[in-house]
């Protein structure tokens, strides 16, 4: 299936740049262009495109605010931000990107967020078509999983990907992400994290607490029917889970 792609950037160097870099895949079909969010509009409104490569600082309404306008339609294309700034991170993924590329754009990542969009069409196409068919759906609901979670440190944003995360915990009104030897502060709430990473993969055992069920290593009995989870980031840490919540973990644990 061919994905129609639409280029939108201020710097036609960087429009340029990134058509010779989408040349590597066949499956992308780039049908427009546009300087600027108003001419991107124009074009969105009469044709309808699979993917759009999005700058988010250009003159006028800038590509966050076009992301903002584009969830209002019926059947949004995917998003994907190439940007030379940061700090937009968080945003982006609140107006569901599918992912953020930092200018210069490697082959890479591009590739990893053109598979990211394959899947998650694929997927997306999926479930509308089962909801429709269970209850006639409005398929625009459809949640989008996070691909990477943008989180802060140092006042820069860092884009961790799930098979990374440890664990997820709240201080006050605090949101971490824990890898294996780091500690990551997130805007979103532990709720939004829960919704919107793979649940195959995320399991809240607490409250207070997502855990990984990948990087869990000891289920330890607590008490009054609790337990305590060892997980493998360096310092073995211990995640709680309540008696409500070692139940359903048992059960997927087969225990």
């Amino acid at each position: 299936m061919k994905l129609r792609a639409l280029l939108v950037d201020d710097e036609s160097p960087a429009r340029k740049e990134l058509r010779f870099l989408l040349q590597s895949f066949p499956d992308i079909q780039i049908v427009g262009e546009a300087a600027n969010s108003l001419e991107a509009l124009e074009l969105i409104n009469n044709m309808q495109y699979s993917i759009i490569f999005l700058d988010i600082d250009m003159p006028g309404l800038n590509g966050l605010d076009l992301a903002r306008q584009l969830l209002e339609k019926d059947n949004p294309p995917a998003v994907i931000f190439t940007t030379a700034h940061e700090e937009f991170a968080f945003e982006a993924f609140n107006v569901h990107a599918y992912d953020y590329l930092l200018k210069p754009v490697s082959s890479k990542r591009l590739e990893e967020a053109i598979i990211t969009v394959r899947k998650r069409l694929k997927q997306d196409c999926s479930t509308q078509q089962t909801a429709s068919k269970k209850s006639n759906l409005d398929t625009s609901s459809v949640t989008r999983m996070l691909t990477v979670v943008p989180a802060e440190q140092n006042g820069k944003t860092i884009l961790i990907h799930p098979e990374e995360i440890i664990f997820i915990s709240t201080d006050k009104d605090k949101i971490y992400i824990k890898t294996e030897n780091k500690s990551f502060l997130t805007r979103f709430t532990l709720r939004e994290l829960e919704t919107r990473l793979d649940p195959k993969m995320f399991f809240r055992t607490h409250r207070c607490y997502l855990v990984n069920l990948r990087k869990m290593r000891e289920l330890v009995p607590y008490f009054n029917g609790t337990y305590t989870v060892i997980v493998e980031d360096q310092e073995k840490s211990e995640v709680p889970v309540s008696r409500t919540q070692a139940r359903k973990l048992k059960n997927i644990l087969g225990l």
